[in-house]
């Protein structure tokens, strides 16, 4: 009898025993499961700024295929075909992630921006008209001041420019296109101040630096602005004030300024060397 009872207290604690090693083998899945989860969600995250992007359109289309019900990894694929300029295939994935639950107002907004990447205008308006007036975001109006650019509604661009810029901490980038979209209006005053002002973010920005020669040579402010430029750089915006200046027909500023940017640039500039030559050749017929 006592060795019956042993014999049960014995199977009692074995299955007890099983019982425990079961629970804690769900719980450690359990817990790896999340941490594999957190894990995956910071490669994400790192794929989305950092990778290559075409290491991250076979990273996010490999995970998506794995799990297509997962709307994160769709978004990573739409977004990661945008870095990698694939733009007609980021439309078909971000208008998959619109068919998907979960999906929401900022993903209209990224299928608007892959539309205007492709030059799909009237799409991008279309579907940006999908988003109530209470989205108010920056990439939202940045892409909304753009699609009114291209309609050259001014009033409407402005007030939206406007509107990205006080919905950011760093507006460079879209300051620089308030002041493109200044430019081909032909307020050259307006658009050297946002230039200008774009700078102060970005001061590294050579596009921006250029525009704002571009800007102030639109005046016939041929010298160069007080900003942080190397010397590469200083021959590089000497020949666009040149080229600015040939064009309004202020020819000898323009030859000054190309001998200037040849004279500066610390390796031999081509491109200023050639046009001076030419300059000088059609002087000489003439």
């Amino acid at each position: 009898m006592r060795q019956t009872i042993l014999i049960c207290a014995l199977l009692g604690s074995a299955l007890t025993l099983a019982a425990c090693g079961a629970r804690d083998s769900a719980q450690e899945a359990k817990a790896m499961k999340a941490v594999n989860a957190i894990d995956e969600t910071n490669l994400s995250d790192i794929m989305l700024t950092v990778s290559d992007p075409k290491e991250a359109v076979k990273y996010f289309e490999r995970a998506s295929t794995e799990s297509p019900d997962r709307i994160d990894l769709k978004r990573g694929l739409a977004k990661s075909l945008v870095r990698a300029k694939s733009h007609e295939r980021a439309i078909t994935v971000w208008q998959e992630v619109l068919a998907m639950p979960g999906a929401g107002d900022a993903d209209r907004v990224g299928l608007a921006d892959a539309q205007i990447r492709s030059n799909d205008w009237a799409a991008a308006k279309a579907t940006l008209a999908t988003v109530p007036p209470t989205y108010e975001t920056y990439d939202r109006y940045r892409l909304e001041a753009m699609v009114a650019d291209s309609q050259k509604e001014w009033k409407k661009a402005d007030s939206f420019y406007d509107t990205a810029v006080s919905l950011t901490t760093r507006p460079a980038g879209v300051l620089n296109n308030w002041g493109f979209s200044k430019l081909t209006r032909g307020d050259g005053k307006a658009a050297e101040k946002l230039f200008a002002e774009a700078l102060t973010y970005n001061p590294s920005s050579f596009t921006t630096k250029n525009n704002l020669v571009l800007a102030r040579a639109a005046q016939r402010k041929y010298d160069m602005p007080v900003i942080d430029m190397t010397q590469t750089e200083r021959a590089q915006l000497l020949y666009t004030a040149a080229l600015s200046a040939i064009k309004q027909g202020d020819v000898n500023t323009g030859r000054s300024l190309l001998q200037e940017a040849v004279d500066t640039n610390p390796q031999y500039f081509e491109e200023a060397a050639r046009a001076l030559a030419a300059l000088d050749a059609n002087k000489v017929k003439s």
